[in-house]
């Protein structure tokens, strides 16, 4: 089964231990100054926000099916069934079409390296392949950040909803936000209160991609034509030139006395003049 993470908005206390247990995951360094960083990084690939009273994890949404992973060309990065969305340094070409491409605008680039990659949470792959629990849900002192089985968790955070209405906003974030991501939400509040995007269509992004790309075949023998069409033009203004016995115009400038096109020649009168 897909695994997942389930955050509750209305359990986190801001005490950023999923921050630094992440960054111990990564090998990131993590002091003060970096906590203080309320926004994703290249060095940061989680942080909590603060809006108001409330407080809200940013990572890497995972979504059940990436855009960042439709659009990169070389396969650098890849959905695995176990649910996260893998990224592969050795294979990325640096294009950065993935950061385009998300609609949560998460990944990051490493814009002062020599050897620059992109970076973004994979919800510990590695940890989860061995049955373990991600780093930032071992590390959660108060079970806001607890992963499992997406549709486990699902589950869960309906029942939440439905045996405490008054304390939770009765939506779960993720659930449908372009095609479902496997970051869950709960708040006790509308999530654009919290920081969450809540304009994204619910359809995946790969889907809108991949209607475009059936146009293509028609795109693409119309610009023929039309190319075509230009050279046929160009072409058959250099014959009738030719045939003339003109040189053919190549530019907007008159071809100038002296045989190079768009060069002016001083006349006689004015040369002598200062």
């Amino acid at each position: 089964m897909s695994k997942a993470i389930l955050y509750d908005s209305t359990l986190c206390i801001g005490c950023r231990a999923c921050e630094s247990a992440c960054a111990d995951r990564w090998g990131l360094p993590y002091d003060d100054k970096i906590a203080a960083e309320e926004k994703i990084s290249a060095h940061k690939l989680t942080t909590i926000e603060t809006h108001g009273d409330h407080f809200v994890r940013r990572l890497c949404m995972n979504c059940v099916k990436p855009a960042c992973a439709s659009v990169c060309p070389v396969g650098a990065l890849q959905k695995t069934a176990l649910g996260p969305v893998t990224y592969d340094a050795d294979k990325c070409m640096g294009c950065r079409y993935c950061m385009q491409a998300c609609p949560f605008q998460v990944p990051t680039y490493e814009w002062s390296s020599r050897l620059p990659r992109m970076r973004k949470c994979n919800e510990c792959y590695e940890r989860q392949s061995q049955g373990k629990l991600t780093a930032c849900a071992e590390a959660c002192p108060t079970g806001a950040t607890k992963c499992g089985d997406r549709d486990e968790l699902i589950g869960e955070a309906q029942r939440r909803i439905a045996e405490k209405p008054g304390q939770y906003y009765g939506q779960v974030y993720g659930l449908k936000e372009v095609g479902g991501t496997s970051v869950l939400y709960l708040s006790a509040v509308p999530f654009e209160q919290i920081g969450l995007r809540t304009g994204v269509p619910s359809e995946p992004l790969p889907d809108y991609t991949w209607r475009v790309l059936e146009l293509l075949p028609d795109v693409v023998s119309t610009g023929a034509v039309l190319l075509g069409g230009i050279w046929w033009v160009t072409n058959r203004r250099e014959e009738v030139a030719k045939a003339e016995g003109r040189s053919p115009r190549r530019s907007g400038r008159p071809p100038s006395k002296n045989g190079q096109g768009g060069h002016a020649v001083v006349p006689e009168k004015l040369e002598g003049r200062k």
